[in-house]
């Protein structure tokens, strides 16, 4: 059984490679149990214990699906798994929730009662912004505040036009292997609008919107449409990005994109969480 203590490095070292996984920990125990309180194990998307222990065959089931559950839709679970007889006298069945609680039966002869906490730990979403406009610099700036890992795609000589972000790439030419969530803006407003929507409708995203009119993109949509362009990629692009809110500066022009970008950040989260009730 690994000690905690390693257990502990492991989720450092996945949350530095940005993996997603959840990591569970056994918070309370009663009477014969084989993991005790602190226990912990570290649990892939795809549902198996990379590391650590919590118990046997008993807790595992539960746990693991809590686990995939918990991963899907960033939400927290915890889990009581108790004796059938125990459950019945609360007037609770293996599988429901009461008060943010899920209960599971414990089969084992050992007849314990354990709590498990399945914590989510998944990689910061990516806003990803294109150019160096003012509306694409206080973007950035809120990006950062809202706990999105921020990333900006401008010439090279406008890198000092940003503050604090966490990777700049000269132009437009972006990694798309990384699946983790992704959010896109073209706030390049005339300097490289083509060459920005180009790149950008070819990477999978949540997201994608443009900074600019519904002429100035009509118009961009049908010099693109010309060109090698899977079919639906230029559906998916939202113009003019951001909410209604009437906005005129380029911080309330941010602040909306912002909250669209939240909003369907948001929306994709429950979207899962349907899923999987």
């Amino acid at each position: 059984m690994t000690p905690a203590a390693d257990i502990l490095d492991l989720v450092s070292d996945l949350k530095a490679t940005g993996e997603a996984f959840a990591l569970a920990t056994v918070v309370r125990t009663v009477s014969m149990t084989a993991a005790k309180a602190g226990a912990k194990a570290v649990i892939r998307p795809d549902g198996t214990i990379s590391d650590g222990w919590i118990g046997g065959g008993c807790a595992k089931s539960a746990v693991l699906k809590a686990a995939r559950e918990a991963i899907a839709d960033g939400k927290p679970r915890l889990v009581s798994l108790q004796p059938a007889d125990l459950l019945q006298e609360q007037g609770l069945a293996p599988g429901e929730e009461n008060e943010g609680v899920r209960f599971a039966s414990n089969m084992c002869p050992s007849q314990g009662s354990m709590d498990i906490f399945v914590e989510p730990m998944l990689p910061k979403p990516e806003l990803i912004v294109c150019g160096a406009s003012p509306v694409a610099v206080a973007l950035t700036e809120l990006g950062r505040q809202f706990g999105y890992r921020v990333v900006v795609c401008a010439p090279k000589a406008k890198r000092e036009t940003f503050g604090e972000i966490d990777t700049f790439v000269d132009g437009f030419d972006v990694d798309g292997g990384d699946r983790r969530q992704r959010f896109i803006v073209v706030a390049t407003q005339g300097s490289g609008d083509l060459a920005a929507l180009r790149a950008m409708i070819r990477l999978e995203a949540d997201h994608i919107a443009f900074v600019g009119s519904r002429r100035k993109m009509a118009s961009l949509r049908a010099k693109l449409g010309g060109e090698d362009v899977a079919p639906g990629r230029l559906d998916r692009v939202k113009a003019p990005a951001g909410l209604d809110l009437g906005a005129i500066t380029p911080q309330e022009i941010a602040l909306s994109i912002i909250a669209e970008v939240i909003q369907a950040h948001r929306q994709s989260q429950q979207a899962v969480t349907e899923q999987t009730a």
